[in-house]
């Protein structure tokens, strides 16, 4: 393109020079130098003239002052609101925005933190967590490789997340300590390890973590309640030296449902902060535990996998045992896993199918397709004596049990005979096979439920792998462990599946948001969008009742519990107009995280200014900050050049010159007679 610009330039060039040398030294006789001057003006405004006309395109650098950013972070939790100061931050905040010197050299970003992180300039200080590292890693990742200061506003006490004190930034940090600073005694009641489920008449064990601050010795009691009745005491001492404690107890478990305990230590005297004296706790007891048989003919990484995954869950036990020919006892079991049956397993696939006993199926390497295929399973594989790895194909539209995808499509592939599988039964495919990374549409797992004799089909072995994996891909084994759980579940329900589910914990905290969830199908087991889900609950200490209905989001119902006092309620979910329900119960727990601190840490807010080049300011002296940010050279606003490219037809002093250019050449011919 440049090439062509240059052609059009030159014979411009030519065509301008050409007209002005024909028309006043080819026509004229005797040219003077008069007749020389008119042409090269003549010659010089045609050039010109094209020149506009062919409008080439002028790079230019353009110069202009940037200012540097300025990062505001508020801690947006209650326990500003706590230390009364919700107004003094709104006063520094005013102040930030008002300060004519300091809003001319930065651009300042105002952001909210607490348990959530965003762009923000109004603050109601009503979060129930503090999360600090967040807002700093998403600050630094937003401002990539600049050195822009960040003004931090917080008591510097965290309660969520990874500590601040070590995460990694560049950026120079000013903080402003605000609340006491002041250092109080203060005995605390620091957390509390206790399993969600127990089993009525066991024993479950509480672990409570005590803490002390202060410099004289102390003897302080130590209590578990329930129903205002003490069945548990300790006399707990503290010094300066020796300020913390780990106690442990078992409580027996002797009331089946929501169990409340509240665990207090006795204050000190004088003491400032006493809501960190007392928490409270729950435990979900249970009045049976399911019980799982695992039954295969040789030992196999397998079983280990499935009973972990199975006993995550505390209300299910699983028992292992090497078929053999005798009849099995499998009546005090809720759930059988046949593990690569082979001929062995006559005796007990007849007991499954006579009592119509609900089971789960894994075929592998070492089965016996050939003795599978005279059982009438509704399965039949017409295989060869060739293995072939399968990996996994989630299915969205799967009904039988509510199922998410935990990555199959990522796991690694499960082992099992090739050959042509052909199923004669109703059922729907929760995994199809994928081969080599195309999808054959053909099972991998499958679920059928024959008048509520209800199976798993599971082709494939090697499901160590999956739990490996999924605990690779998240750090944790409980996805693929609630995926199998789900398959339990599924088997172990001796009704037909419930039209109606509930997502609902056995306990909360109080001021945290209760999100709770429902799954409703119609008869034909189809998601039905179309329904009204009404929750009504009890505070059983009040009787106070509410009913509130549910929205709907994606394929799910959800609802939002907010503002409910501490203590046990009961709920009802019901389907309007229809003759269906689900009823329960949770406690909501009398614990705010963000009343547990006496003062600000200014320490820490201290440590973390000094590793990033900042400085650290109080709540009285933030105006001594604000001076140090407009008056410190390095965040001076900079001089910044850029590369333009305009026309030259919007350059308005060329027309000017070419009409110049114009009347000069009228004005001599004029002056000299030539017109």
């Amino acid at each position: 393109m440049e090439k062509y610009l240059i052609i059009w330039i030159l014979l411009g060039l030519l065509f301008s020079s050409f007209f002005g040398y024909y028309l006043y030294y080819y026509k004229v006789k005797q040219p003077t130098k008069i007749n020389l001057v008119l042409a090269i003006i003549r010659s010089l405004a045609i050039f010109l003239i094209l020149l506009l006309l062919i409008n080439p395109t002028i790079p230019e650098k353009v110069l202009f002052p940037q200012k540097t950013k300025l990062s505001v972070l508020v801690d947006n939790s209650s326990s500003i609101k706590y230390f009364k100061k919700d107004s003094l931050v709104k006063h520094i905040l005013e102040s930030l925005k008002t300060d004519k010197k300091l809003n001319k050299k930065f651009n300042i970003d105002y952001y909210s933190f607490g348990n959530k992180f965003q762009l923000n300039d109004t603050f109601n200080f009503d979060e129930n967590q503090t999360d600090i590292s967040i807002p700093l890693k998403r600050i630094s990742k937003i401002q990539k490789n600049t050195t822009n200061p960040i003004l931090l506003i917080s008591d510097g006490n965290q309660t969520l997340g990874n500590d601040y004190q070590y995460v990694k930034i560049k950026e120079p940090i000013f903080p402003i300590v605000v609340g006491d600073t002041s250092k109080y005694k203060d005995v605390k009641i620091s957390q509390i390890n206790v399993n969600r489920y127990s089993f009525i008449n066991n024993k479950f064990p509480v672990e409570t973590i005590l803490q002390y601050d202060g410099d004289e010795p102390v003897s302080l009691r130590y209590t578990i309640e329930k129903n205002g009745k003490i069945i548990f005491n300790k006399q707990v001492n503290f010094t300066k030296t020796n300020n913390s404690r780990i106690l442990k107890t078992f409580i027996k478990a002797t009331q089946e449902g929501p169990n409340l305990f509240k665990s207090k230590i006795q204050s000190l005297k004088n003491e400032q902060n006493r809501t960190n004296n007392s928490k409270n706790f729950s435990v979900e007891v249970n009045n049976k535990q399911s019980k799982i048989l695992i039954v295969s003919s040789f030992y196999h990484p397998d079983l280990g996998a499935l009973k972990k995954a199975i006993e995550s869950d505390k209300q299910r036990k699983v028992n292992i045992e090497i078929i053999s020919n005798e009849k099995n006892q499998i009546d005090d079991y809720q759930t059988v896993i046949l593990y690569q049956p082979d001929e062995k397993f006559n005796l007990l696939l007849n007991q499954l199918n006579n009592k119509k006993l609900s089971f789960v199926l894994i075929t592998g390497s070492k089965t016996d397709w050939s003795f599978i295929n005279t059982k009438s399973l509704g399965i039949n594989k017409k295989n060869i004596n060739q293995l072939e790895n399968y990996s996994a194909a989630f299915n969205s539209s799967f009904l039988t049990f509510s199922q998410k995808n935990i990555g199959f499509e990522n796991f690694p592939p499960l082992l099992d005979y090739f050959g042509e599988l052909t199923i004669s039964i109703p059922h729907q495919t929760l995994l199809f096979q994928n081969i080599n990374g195309f999808s054959s549409q053909k099972p991998l797992l499958i679920s059928t439920n024959e008048r509520n004799h209800k199976k798993i089909f599971l082709f494939g072995e090697d499901l160590w792998k999956w739990r490996s994996s999924s605990f690779q891909k998240d750090n944790s084994f409980q996805y693929f462990d609630k995926f199998i759980g789900s398959i339990i579940q599924y088997t172990t329900n001796k009704k037909i599946r419930d039209r109606l589910d509930l997502d609902i914990k056995p306990s909360y905290n109080i001021n945290s948001k209760i999100l709770i969830s429902a799954f409703y199908v119609d008869e034909n087991y189809q998601f039905d969008n179309r329904a009204t889900l009404l929750l009504t609950i009890v505070n059983k200490d009040t009787n106070e009742k509410s009913i509130l209905p549910f929205s709907l989001f994606d394929s799910s119902y959800q609802i939002y519990l907010n503002s409910l006092n501490s203590g046990k309620y009961e709920y009802i979910l019901t389907v309007e107009g229809q003759n269906i329900s689900k009823k329960g119960s949770f406690v909501v727990n009398d614990f705010f995280v963000e009343e547990q601190f006496t003062s600000a840490n200014s320490n820490k807010l201290g440590l973390l200014a000094k590793k990033t080049k900042g400085e650290l300011y109080f709540e009285d002296n933030y105006h001594l900050l604000i001076d140090k940010l407009v008056n410190d050279n390095r965040f001076n606003i900079e001089q910044k050049s850029k590369e333009i490219s305009t026309s030259l037809i919007d350059k308005t002093w060329m027309m000017l010159f070419v009409i110049f250019l114009l009347s000069l050449e009228w004005f001599i011919r004029k002056y000299f007679g030539k017109v």
